[in-house]
């Protein structure tokens, strides 16, 4: 159930990937207006995350997780009957806020329910779900499109949506206890992302994820203008690419599962994935920049996708380590800078005209190398996150101020 949840972002983005070409035609518009119904998905999705997390921390999670799930049923049915561009992006940002209510407390209930090593090794197994999503959404996207148009498309999202909403109103428990609850009022909401923003640990993990998700990004974006316009490739045989590399995303997830704690720790684990991720991304860009054959560029794809499943298990479990108490809002925290970094990373690759192999080799490598970068020099024990985020430290009192106390009123 947990897996399905956290796959609901992947499955919408990739599953009408195949048509974005089909779509401005049949839509009368262009490309990329249709990659900003992409964009726009993926900004509802963040910021929909700093709204439900905060209050699943005060309502628990259940609650939270039903209604967002109805939300995205509905945004997904307003796509399918969308008559033109901007309907279809109105409707993907009502999706987007309901994605992320699963997106979000998927992280959050594993936080609750599980420490340390189980930790991580529960978020690999998540990685199996979620990763099967870019595998079969983007083959059954474009199989669908071999007889039909890409409303139906939305319209198999929108029946996906309801089977698991129905799943997770029989089967899903709540799983953060009455007394572990915080207040949702603002001040409280304020302290706990002050908090979290003054935690260099939390934060420079939080951040290497947002970039390795960006690189990521940036490949979900741009591959099918590139490989089916740039390389000729048809829906149906992008599709197969694209769920190839999902396949190195299930098995990283899979194996990071079995390594760690036995051969290396989260913090290794990590640097070796952004390395490699690196080495792939280099890779793409050299293919573009040199036109070389689209085999070199697909094992390129591959290599660097691949690492998305022990990057983002172990970030993650190492971020949310520390915040028990408020694992909502930590991965509320981490969703929104991990969207909005792969939003801009995805704008800044079509900036100057359609997305290319180069361009999107450049953006991968630029985000890998940063995450690398940052992972790679331990901090000092008593180092802070900086005079960028000092304002979070000096909001920090406000989570022990008593609000019945003379001094707080």
């Amino acid at each position: 159930m947990l897996g399905s949840l956290s796959a609901f972002g992947a499955l919408t983005i990739d599953m009408y990937l195949p048509a974005m070409p089909s779509m401005a035609g049949e839509l009368g518009t262009s490309g990329s207006l249709v990659q900003l119904t992409l964009t726009v998905f993926v900004v509802g999705l963040a910021v929909g995350q700093v709204i439900v997390g905060p209050l699943s921390d005060a309502w628990g999670r259940r609650r939270p997780l039903l209604i967002g799930t109805a939300l995205y049923v509905g945004g997904s049915l307003w796509c399918a009957l969308a008559p033109t561009v901007e309907w279809l992006i109105g409707g993907r940002v009502l999706q987007a806020l309901g994605a992320a209510a699963g997106t979000v407390l998927a992280r959050a209930i594993v936080r609750d329910l599980f420490e340390g090593v189980a930790m991580t090794r529960f978020f690999s197994t998540l990685m199996l779900v979620n990763g099967v999503a870019p595998i079969i959404a983007p083959v059954i996207g474009g199989q669908l499109l071999a007889f039909t148009t890409w409303r139906v498309v939305f319209g198999v999202l929108a029946a996906t949506g309801a089977l698991i909403l129905m799943a997770a109103a029989w089967a899903l428990p709540e799983s953060l206890p009455t007394e572990r609850r915080r207040p949702a009022d603002f001040r409280t909401v304020v302290a706990s992302f002050a908090g979290l923003i003054a935690d260099v640990h939390y934060l420079r993990h939080v951040i290497a994820a947002a970039l390795m998700f960006a690189a990521v990004f940036a490949y979900i974006s741009g591959s099918s203008f590139v490989l089916q316009d740039g390389y000729g490739l048809s829906a149906q045989q992008f599709s197969l690419v694209f769920a190839a590399n999902g396949v190195g995303i299930v098995v990283l997830g899979q194996l990071n599962g079995f390594l760690v704690g036995r051969v290396a720790g989260e913090a290794v684990l990590l640097r070796v994935g952004l390395t490699i991720a690196t080495v792939g991304a280099a890779g793409v860009l050299t293919c573009g920049a040199a036109d070389l054959p689209l085999p070199l560029l697909e094992i390129s794809l591959f290599v660097m996708t691949s690492m998305f499943g022990l990057v983002m298990t172990n970030a993650t479990s190492l971020a949310l380590s520390a915040h028990a108490s408020a694992a909502g809002a930590a991965s509320s925290l981490q969703g929104l800078l991990q969207f909005l970094i792969g939003a801009i990373a995805a704008s800044a690759m079509t900036l100057t005209g359609p997305a290319t192999a180069t361009a999107m080799g450049a953006t991968m490598l630029m985000c890998t190398a940063g995450a690398l970068t940052l992972m790679g020099r331990r901090p000092m024990a008593n180092e802070t996150a900086g005079p960028v985020f000092e304002a979070g430290a000096l909001l920090m009192p406000l989570v022990h101020l008593d609000k019945n106390s003379s001094s707080a009123k």
